[in-house]
């Protein structure tokens, strides 16, 4: 059976390819995006509460109305001002980017994509019928994504433009200049902005600084994955002007209906009651950000962009090779997952990215085994 055309365009994720050869015991896994850490109380006893009173049940397409009024609470401390008609829970933020695209592009518009940067750009791009087109953000450069790069890649076809602050792979942050410069663009060429803020509250070092509180052509997508540990929980949200909304609710009716009411509990408990949640994972993870970038510091000709948030670090192994080789190199030598830096753009070669959302009992030992299988190599 033949399927569609546009799938020869989209591979399965770099990410999850490492994954699946990751198998057996004693693999350490420092290539997982996600926090090992409990969701919190209050939202466990919110799921145990839901599911005692029956709330199983399908809820309205656009979300919860209290949820989607605590959302509104934590934009405006973003800076921007919105109403819950302006807010729609999705399926994680997956399914945020997705129908945002979909609401946006005809066949042959291109989107504006950071390189490197999230595995699921391009191809949620080429899905929706578009043309994904990087931009470069260079390591020179902190990896923080230059307005001038942007404006560079702007032509006749461009539809949209996908920024993301605190950046995945790298630990970017943005600052406040660049993201209103960004925002000027947006006004000057009238183009939306697809602003990925999953790791928003994430942050060691300087100030998130949401694209929304500068321009009404923001599409700001967000999600509770990272802020409090419920990857599996599938929820996010997406805010724009109400326009833009009704379209891509069009979209999330018909795929999606509604999301999960427990996770919509869950979401709820953890805005209105879950207080300091955020701020002492986010503690946990610094320390294990200063941790890892000591350790990849006594890696010799390994260099390393000291990441402002989320939690990866993304250093430069160009000494040793090519990113896929080496990363294949090092889960099957030393049983340690990393993801090359090629999965995130053609700019993420030479690069590896590594999470830091685990143990450090784990990453001393996963760094242990990467530096003794490159010294071991050195001298063979």
């Amino acid at each position: 059976m033949d399927l569609s055309e546009r799938l020869s365009h989209i591979d399965i994720s770099g990410i999850r390819r490492i994954f699946e050869l990751a198998k057996g015991e004693d693999v350490i896994n420092l290539g997982l995006g996600e926090p090992d850490f409990p969701i919190p109380e209050e939202s466990k006893e919110a799921v145990a509460r839901a599911l005692e009173e029956d709330l199983t049940h399908y809820t309205p397409s656009m979300g919860l109305h209290r949820l989607r009024e605590q959302i509104a609470g934590k934009l405006k401390g973003n800076g921007i001002s919105s109403a819950p008609e302006e807010i729609l829970v999705t399926s994680g933020a997956s399914e945020a980017l997705e129908i945002a695209l979909l609401a946006l592009l005809d066949p042959g518009d291109e989107v504006l994509i950071p390189d490197p940067g999230f595995v699921s750009y391009a191809p949620l791009t080429r899905i929706a019928g578009g043309t994904p087109v990087p931009f470069d953000v260079r390591e020179e450069e902190n990896f923080e994504p230059g307005p001038e790069a942007i404006r560079e890649r702007i032509t006749k076809r461009t539809k949209a433009i996908i920024i993301n602050s605190p950046g995945n792979p790298t630990g970017a942050v943005s600052s406040k200049k660049d993201v209103k410069e960004i925002a000027g663009i947006a006004e000057e060429y009238r183009l939306p902005v697809i602003s990925d803020e999953v790791y928003d509250e994430i942050i060691y070092e300087g100030a998130h600084h949401s694209i929304g509180a500068y321009t009404d052509l923001a599409i700001t997508v967000n999600s509770f994955s990272k802020t409090y540990a419920m990857t599996g929980l599938r929820l996010g949200y997406v805010h724009a002007r109400r326009e833009i909304v009704e379209g891509m609710l069009k979209c999330h009716q018909y795929v999606q209906a509604s999301t999960c009411s427990l996770s919509q509990a869950a979401a709820t408990a953890a805005l209105e009651k879950a207080k300091g949640y955020t701020e002492k994972m986010t503690r946990v993870l610094k320390k294990r950000r200063d941790l890892i970038l000591k350790l990849l510091g006594d890696i010799e000709g390994v260099n390393c962009v000291r990441p402002k948030g989320a939690f990866y670090v993304f250093p430069n192994f160009s000494a040793y090779g090519s990113s896929k080789d080496l990363a294949m190199t090092i889960l099957k030598e030393a049983r340690v997952v990393v993801t090359p830096g090629t999965a995130f753009g053609a700019g993420g070669e030479g690069h590896l990215r590594l999470s830091y959302a685990t143990s450090e009992e784990k990453i001393e030992e996963g760094l242990k085994r990467i530096k003794d299988l490159l010294r071991l190599q050195a001298t063979t």
